[in-house]
């Protein structure tokens, strides 16, 4: 089958078309045949080597995390599952990821694609969108009447917590360009702020919960916001500053998502019950220019949404 891969570490030209082995359904797995993919900031960061410390992973190294597609072959043991049925999943982290025709995954991590959601909805999912439950509900508890601030809106993730934090009955701050203003107050957002303009920490207080997508300085400023002893801070990008949380008497957690199929089959019904959406900002060919493209687009920090590949 056709991969997308890399050989060594580096920068956009290492991405390469390849052929490599189909795989086969071991028995708890199914075998996907991908129709849409997409790309994450991860995806690029370990194509640079940044997290080699964390994956000691041989190459060829496949990247993605995002799948959607159809099921071709079932394992022994799978019962849930048949071939044609429409799915899409976060599959475990491995070298063999979804830059792939076909990838296997197990069972338990698949979620069933309701008939009105496309494959590149379906895409734009998995990994945002369980970042987004897991840091609102697993770890930050956010509860209805509460307020949170998201940074970084309009991107992948901030989109799905916007929608997700809403749907919970939370008030909804987040930080995003002017440009992407209305787009974040058609989805939920019940104050936008232009980081451009305005500092967050100037204009904001007592909030309950903050996710920080961004890190450094913004996390840092996050901390004042927060509202003294029941105040959170929950960030994907590394560990945060525990002693300037208990300077400011709040809690901060730095967290890593978990791929699990039943709290993404719970974001399927929403999205099916028109509670939450997609929103995918551009879409790519399965090549590797394709990739390479889209990489590049993502690399600029400033895509809206989701960055979809389409086989």
């Amino acid at each position: 089958m056709k991969a997308v891969v890399i050989n060594q570490y580096g920068g956009k030209e290492e991405l390469v078309e390849q052929e490599v082995n189909k795989p086969n359904a071991q028995a708890n797995q199914v075998v996907l045949k991908l129709e849409a993919t997409s790309i994450n900031p991860i995806d690029w960061k370990l194509r640079e080597g940044y997290l080699k410390a964390i994956f000691d992973w041989k190459f060829p190294i496949i990247l993605g995390w995002d799948a959607a597609g159809v099921i071709t072959d079932i394992g022994s043991n799978v019962t849930k599952w048949k071939v044609g049925d429409r799915v899409f999943s976060r599959p475990e982290t491995t070298r063999l990821g979804t830059y792939a025709e076909y990838i296997a995954i197990d069972e338990h991590l698949l979620a069933k694609l309701p008939d009105s959601i496309s494959y590149e909805e379906a895409a734009a999912v998995p990994l945002a969108g369980l970042t987004a439950w897991q840091a609102l509900f697993t770890h930050g508890h956010l509860k209805e009447g509460e307020t949170v601030l998201i940074h970084a809106g309009a991107g992948g993730v901030g989109i799905f917590s916007i929608q997700l934090a809403k749907y919970v009955g939370a008030h909804v701050i987040t930080t995003a360009s002017e440009k992407n203003h209305e787009l974040l107050y058609s989805l939920g957002a019940d104050q936008v702020i232009d980081y451009k303009k305005e500092n967050f920490e100037d204009v904001l207080k007592d909030v309950d919960l903050v996710f920080d997508t961004i890190g450094g300085e913004v996390a840092e400023n996050s901390y004042k916001v927060l509202k003294q002893k029941t105040g959170r801070l929950i960030t994907i990008v590394g560990e945060p500053n525990h002693d300037t949380a208990k300077s400011h008497n709040v809690s901060a957690k730095g967290i890593w998502l978990q791929p699990d199929g039943e709290q993404l089959q719970r974001m399927a019904d929403l999205m099916e019950n028109k509670k939450i959406k997609s929103i995918v900002g551009a879409t790519f060919p399965f090549s590797k220019q394709g990739i390479y493209d889209a990489h590049a687009l993502s690399e600029t920090h400033h895509a809206v949404g989701k960055i979809v590949i389409k086989f």
